[in-house]
This record gives structure tokens, C-alpha cells and sequence, in this order.
């Protein structure tokens, strides 16, 4: 019985320091993706912004190489994801991507930032004045990102000039506005399930107003949706309307691919979606390299 209780002790006291070992080699918190945390002050909305970039790790044979550059809204949510997802793509096994610069600009005042238009109504067209009284705020947001964070990034990173920009909800309202008022200032745009129903359907009136059929926009456009309410759902209606409107234009020089996930969640989406966006858009890459 004593030799069974002594057994039992070393073996407890031997287990304790492998976990302490253990537990000591694993202290250090995970880096990964690496970042900076840089702060910007915005004039255009006397604020200071936290932006997070993230850069490619350079070759060292090709030290003056410059990059392509992702603008991700929602930054706190889709920054890593996004990081990741151009990491492993641009890998030498793997090569479906060129290294890529992704910026993340995480939210301040989001509704006021990300919708195009004051608007208290909400997706069911009722009045909320406690949550969308600052609204409207789209332009002011686009012309600091112009004017202040593009600079910025080109100053102090290798960039490329090709630029994506991309959003989710209100942030793929906010991608498709740009791209209707502001499209030389990115290449390609991704837009994730864009709240469309946002002010009556505003920015759906706009896309055809704005788009005119047979004119050239040379520009590169993924939108989706997922199961946000089943097939009879705004979201889904809306994503087949804007549909609609892009393919009765054709225009030209414009690449555009639309995709339904309906099995995933408004908030589960993204996860599909920016993959395929990044494989959309670089399609050609390898071709091209």
C-alpha cells in the first residue's frame, strides 16, 4: 500500500511539472495575425481612428516590392479573418493570391459612418430614433478614407495601387454607395449581405439611376447574401433585385459575380463569402504573375 501511495505521488508530482512546463512554454499570447495598431487623427470627423494593419512578410531578395491593398470595414470583426485568408492564399504552395496589405478600420459611431442617408427607419420601416438619430454620415466617412487614411497607408506602407475595398451589412451598404459614387477610388468592392432596405431601399433606386446601360465601368464587384429569414426574406429579395439591375445594364468591362449561402447566418456568412470574394476577384492572378 505504500509503495502504491508513493507511485501514485510521483506520478501526480511528475505530471504537475510537465503542466507547469507546459503551461510556462505557452505564456506568450498568440501574435498571430501580426499587426500595428495606428492612430489617425480624422479632421473630416474630429475624431481620432484606430486603424489595424497588417503587411506581408517581405522576401528579402525583393525587399522594394509593393502590394495590393484590402480596406475592410467593421475592422473588430473581419480584420483576422481577412488577414488570414490573404496569408494563406498568397502561400508559395499555394499561390491563388499576391501578398496583400489588409487595413481594418474598426467602428467609432457605425450607423453614423457606414449609411448613406439620415434615415430613423428600421429594416421593417418603422420609426427608431434611439438608435439611428446620427445616420447619414456615408460621404463624410468615404472623403477621411480618400483624404486621410489612403494617404496615410501609401506614405507609410510598400502599396500597390490596386485597391479593395469591403464590407458587411451596413459596411457592404456602405462598399456599394462607393461604388456607385466613388468608384475610381477602389479596383475591386465586395459587398456581404448590404443592408439594402436601408431608407426605403435607397441605394437600390440609386444603383439604377447611377448605372447606365452599355457605359464602361471597369471594376470588379462580388455581392451575396445567406439565410437571413429564408427565401422570402428583404435581404434576399433585395440582393435579387440589385441582381437584376446589374445584369439589365451590361456594362461593360465590369466584372461582377453574386452568391446565395443559404445555409449560413447574416453573421456566419462572411466567413464563406470573403473567401470566395478573394478567389473571385484574383481569378486571372496566376495567369497575370
Amino acid at each position: 500500500m505504500k509503495l502504491i501511495t508513493y507511485s501514485f505521488q510521483w506520478l501526480t508530482s511528475l505530471f504537475l511539472i510537465v503542466a507547469f512546463q507546459a503551461h510556462s512554454q505557452n505564456t506568450q499570447a498568440n501574435l498571430y495575425p501580426s499587426s500595428e495598431v495606428v492612430t489617425i487623427h480624422s479632421r473630416l470627423l474630429n475624431e481620432e481612428r484606430k486603424v489595424y494593419v497588417h503587411c506581408p512578410k517581405v522576401d528579402s531578395a525583393d525587399t522594394n516590392k509593393r502590394f495590393p491593398v484590402i480596406y475592410v470595414m467593421d475592422g473588430d470583426n473581419h480584420f483576422a479573418l481577412l488577414a488570414q485568408y490573404v496569408d494563406y492564399l498568397s502561400r508559395p504552395d499555394v499561390l491563388a493570391m499576391p501578398k496583400t496589405i489588409v487595413i481594418g478600420i474598426p467602428n467609432t459611431k457605425r450607423t453614423r459612418d457606414l449609411t448613406p442617408t439620415n434615415s430613423l427607419l428600421n429594416y421593417e420601416g418603422k420609426a427608431d430614433s434611439s438608435t439611428y438619430t446620427d445616420s447619414g454620415g456615408n460621404e463624410k466617412f468615404l472623403q477621411s478614407i480618400e483624404t486621410e487614411l489612403i494617404p496615410m497607408i501609401d506614405k507609410n506602407y510598400k502599396t500597390a495601387p490596386y485597391k479593395i475595398f469591403a464590407g458587411h451589412s451596413f459596411g457592404g451598404l456602405s462598399a456599394l454607395n462607393c461604388l456607385l459614387n466613388h468608384s475610381d477610388l477602389f479596383d475591386a468592392y465586395i459587398a456581404i449581405s448590404p443592408s439594402l432596405w436601408w431608407d426605403k431601399e435607397y441605394l437600390l433606386r440609386m444603383t439604377e439611376e447611377k448605372l447606365k446601360s452599355g457605359s464602361a465601368l471597369d471594376k470588379t464587384f462580388f455581392y451575396s447574401d445567406g439565410n437571413e429569414g429564408g427565401s422570402n426574406s428583404f435581404f434576399h429579395k433585395n440582393l435579387l433585385k440589385l441582381d437584376a439591375i446589374i445584369a439589365k445594364k451590361k456594362l461593360k468591362e465590369f466584372d461582377y459575380l453574386y452568391k446565395h449561402y443559404p445555409t449560413e447566418t447574416h453573421m456566419t456568412e462572411p466567413i464563406v463569402a470573403y473567401f470566395d470574394a478573394l478567389r473571385f476577384i484574383f481569378k486571372d492572378w496566376e495567369k497575370r504573375r
